[in-house]
């Protein structure tokens, strides 16, 4: 009978934490199972956590702080967004489009926070969760006019 070789046991300790924020993490962001798995890929060209390595996990985790994710202290106390992510489908399009202009470099800060601001500069309304459909339609078209540039 072969023996398979175990790695050390501080390996399974790290592995299990930083899993352990990642689905954390996307609860906190409240992100719906596509997004997620669209992050998992887009940072470690994997469909689950379970298969991500040590640069993987590290770069989803980057990915969620860049999102406005920060973790929890050790100390119990939470430090969660101010808000919970809007799930409609027109903020999940916007959201798609703000995270497209991120990857090829025309936004800066791809967080919720600098989405918010430019909702408000288009539209005069902060969050994503109090755009009416007239409101977003707008947004989303801007996005997309500015993807095309």
């Amino acid at each position: 009978m072969a023996r398979t070789a175990r790695k050390p046991s501080g390996y399974d300790k790290f592995r299990k934490e930083e899993l352990a924020k990642i689905h954390i993490g996307k609860k906190d962001l409240g992100l719906d199972d596509d997004t997620y798995r669209d992050i998992l890929y887009q940072a470690g060209g994997v469909e689950s956590a379970a298969d991500l390595d040590w640069k993987g996990r590290e770069a989803v985790l980057d990915r969620f702080r860049e999102l406005g994710w920060k973790a929890r202290s050790k100390s119990g106390k939470e430090s969660r967004p101010s808000r919970v992510l809007a799930d409609d489908p027109q903020s999940r399009k916007i959201r798609a489009l703000w995270l497209a202009l991120h990857e090829i470099g025309k936004v800066r800060d791809a967080s919720e926070r600098a989405l918010g601001s430019y909702c408000k500069r288009m539209t005069g309304v902060a969050a994503l969760q109090w755009l009416n459909s007239r409101q977003a339609s707008t947004v989303i078209e801007a996005l997309k006019q500015w993807l095309g540039r």
